[in-house]
């Protein structure tokens, strides 16, 4: 974090809100902010109040709030932790670990949220052939995800081989789209081994049970097994390579946020 910037955070929520408890806004020397927390009117709020300087608070914004004119579009309340003046080599300790993608926190020094913990985004290794890894690889893309795609024809890849050069975090889906299943094998006994929090490839019936049968055969159990998610997608049966790439992503992106510390 820049020296001068001061860094407001929700530690409070009463009712609906549209941020998850730890959402955070840096305000910049300039008094322009980096980060969102409503609808813009919150936002100018609290780059004021940093700009005012003083000392840490802890801010009531919303039903509840003495600023008897301001309110949140929701009708909620937020407890805000306003700071002027944050501890910036601890910031800037936590964007650095974010940064090689390690999971860390930093003490809040006032209110109700002792921590504010920090993971790493979320991140998509795809595999696959055809328009639908190239619907999810460019979806991925447009969504702002890291993501990284690999098509059979890519040099990271052999048939029957696992990928020598990939890891998969904790953070990490790693998503098989193929038609000629015989090249999932070793992908998978790749992932399974990893801590990837999302696994799953695509087929219908009989692949699936097909699947199953080899990667038991190769000694995986059950409950690993049991980790690759198929058939893929919160909707069933899509058949349109973007109505396929849609349908994953939220099934993904969902079990990455019920995944998070403060979710």
């Amino acid at each position: 974090m820049v020296p001068g910037t001061g860094l407001c955070t929700i530690v409070g929520i009463e009712g609906s809100f549209s941020r998850r408890l730890g959402a955070q806004l840096a305000v910049q020397s300039d008094g322009s902010v980096v980060g969102s927390m409503a609808d813009g009117c919150l936002e100018q709020q609290l780059a004021a109040e940093i700009a005012g300087g003083g000392e840490r608070r802890v801010m009531r914004f919303g039903a509840g709030s003495p600023l008897i004119d301001f309110r949140l579009p929701c009708g909620g309340g937020l407890d805000v932790l306003v700071d002027p003046h944050p501890d910036h080599l601890a910031s800037a300790t936590a964007v650095a670990m974010l940064d090689r993608r390690e999971e860390t926190s930093l003490v809040l020094p006032l209110g109700p949220l002792a921590e504010r913990h920090y993971v790493p985004a979320l991140r998509l290794l795809l595999f696959g052939e055809g328009p639908e890894l190239a619907a999810l690889t460019a979806l991925a893309g447009v969504a702002g995800l890291a993501v990284e795609s690999f098509g059979k024809d890519h040099s990271a890849l052999a048939l029957g081989q696992a990928p020598a050069t990939l890891t998969a975090d904790a953070w990490t889906a790693v998503i098989l789209l193929f038609h000629d299943h015989e090249w999932e094998q070793a992908l998978l006994e790749w992932a399974l081994g990893t801590a990837a929090f999302f696994i799953g490839a695509q087929g219908g019936a009989p692949a699936r049970a097909e699947r199953a049968v080899r990667l038991a055969t190769a000694g995986l159990p059950a409950k690993q097994i049991a980790r690759v998610h198929s058939p893929i997608g919160v909707v069933q049966h899509s058949r349109e390579p973007m109505a396929l790439a849609l349908s994953i992503m939220a099934e993904v992106v969902g079990a990455y946020e019920a995944i998070h510390p403060h979710a």
